[in-house]
This record gives structure tokens, sequence and C-alpha cells, in this order.
């Protein structure tokens, strides 16, 4: 067959030393992994921002009804 006469050095189909490949394969690894943790954290960050912002909402629309009935209460009061 053909790939009998192949060295066994292009067996990776890379020109370039092991060497220099592993320690680029290990660095575009890590690099790759610190950016997906970078991203992750802000992902994690940004839902609990808009959880806290959603309760918040809720909060202030509560009170909102609360101060409106009170409101009404005392226009009836003085009417």
């Amino acid at each position: 067959m053909l790939d009998e006469n192949r060295n066994s050095d292009d067996d990776d189909g890379y020109k370039s030393p092991l060497r220099k490949l592993v320690k680029f394969f290990e660095k575009s690894r890590d690099n790759w992994k610190t950016k997906c943790q970078e991203a992750k954290y802000k992902v994690k960050m940004l839902q609990n921002k808009v959880r806290y912002l959603e309760k918040r909402k809720e909060e202030l629309n509560k009170r909102v009804k609360e101060l409106e009935k009170e409101l009404q209460q005392d226009r009836k009061k003085k009417l």
C-alpha cells in the first residue's frame, strides 16, 4: 500500500518537531480553558445580577401597590 512508504515522523501530518507542537498545543489548551472559565464566571455573575434585579423589581412593585393603597385610603378619609 501507499502508507508503507511513509516515515514514522510524517504519520501525524505535522512538519514541526513534537517538542514544539506539545508546547503549542498545551498553551492553546490553557488559553482556551482560561477563556472558558472567565466566560462561565461572567455568565454566573450576570445570572446573579438578573436574579437580584428581578427580586428587587418585585419588591418595589409590591411597595408601590402598598403606597397606592395608602394614598387611596388617605384620599377617602379627607372626603
